[in-house]
């Protein structure tokens, strides 16, 4: 898989996903098999750039692989602003955003809304890409609502105008996140442009990774929800991928372990306070299948500290370890 220049590790990548994918997640899923992973959104509005949220979102010190960075809004010069802003600030690959189908990022036009308007497409992408000398992606869904799935005429005219890959998520606006993903449109996609076309939609199993990428043909896969609280799902794809062998799931000891490498680099970026509010919801996910009654996620989102979080944690999984297994977990310091 390669994306202008830049020739990734593999053909899974991290989609971007608001309040999820920032760096620590992102270094984690790179380090368990990710290919490319790609920033939270980052509006075009440069009025907001200085704000603390945007700040943290456009901190890429010490990030490993290759540095994607996705931007968000209607007007064509502000896009192209922000993309010479980020890619002066360390983005190698800017990614536009034509997907998002949160209705406050659609009523300023931008996210999967400009899906309706195919020459403001054009102009954007064209700014863009003529704005940077870096490769330029394009993130869609397959249209407006299902009477309007204009994906092949988006993906034609992001081909023209110079994108480099397009990832479509096999929804459209209207489902939002509702219903299952649709992959004709994609598959359609695939077959009327030459650039690189990346499947994303319900990507939540190694099986369903390849039965995606053979239906498709799509040139790779792209996984959001699905990674939530399983950075493993990367190698466990890519090994399936690779072997036609399903890889061993990460033991009780791995998971502890990465859940608390997790956490503490959730502290480290957002400073104490804001990190234990955050680390809240990436608990919640690593334990749904684990603590299923939510007990234990009561009493961990009322912790007000990061040494009581990890403490917890640790006493967590002395709990469901065999014993021989938890004796080996060092406490929190």
């Amino acid at each position: 898989m390669r994306i202008g220049t830049y020739t990734l590790d593999n053909n899974l990548m991290l989609a971007p996903m608001a309040g999820v994918t920032d760096r620590p997640f992102r270094q984690l899923c790179r380090r368990l098999g990710a290919g490319l992973v790609v920033s939270e959104m980052l509006s075009s509005n440069p009025r907001v750039w200085n704000t603390a949220k945007s700040m943290q979102r456009m901190d890429h010190s010490g990030e490993s692989g290759i540095r994607s960075v996705q931007i968000a809004g209607a007007d064509p010069d502000l896009m192209a602003e922000a993309a010479k802003f980020n890619v002066a600030n360390g983005a190698q690959i800017i990614d536009i955003n034509m997907g998002c189908p949160a209705k406050k990022v659609n009523k300023k036009l931008a996210g999967s809304a400009l899906l309706q308007y195919p020459d403001l497409v054009e102009s954007i992408v064209r700014s863009v890409v003529d704005a940077v000398s870096v490769p330029v992606t394009l993130k869609i869904r397959t249209g407006w609502d299902t009477d309007n799935r204009n994906g092949v005429e988006i993906a034609r005219i992001a081909q023209e105008n110079g994108i480099q890959s397009l990832a479509v998520h096999g929804r459209t606006r209207a489902c939002m996140y509702k219903g299952f993903a649709e992959y004709d449109t994609i598959r359609s996609i695939k077959q009327a442009v030459s650039i690189p076309v990346v499947a994303n939609g319900d990507i939540t199993s190694p099986e369903k990774a390849r039965e995606v990428l053979e239906y498709t043909e799509a040139d790779a896969l792209m996984i959001g929800r699905g990674a939530q609280g399983n950075p493993w799902i990367f190698r466990e794809v890519s090994h399936f991928l690779n072997t036609g062998e399903r890889l061993a799931p990460p033991s009780l000891m791995e998971q502890h372990s990465v859940l608390k490498e997790h956490v503490t680099a959730v502290h480290a970026f957002y400073g104490a306070q804001n990190g234990v509010r955050i680390a809240r919801k990436h608990v919640g996910w690593y334990l749904m299948e684990h603590d299923k009654d939510r007990q234990f996620r009561k009493v961990f989102n009322a912790l007000e500290s990061a040494e009581e979080q990890l403490q917890a944690i640790d006493h967590y999984f002395n709990n469901v370890l065999p014993d021989g297994e938890a004796r080996q977990i060092s406490p929190a310091a």
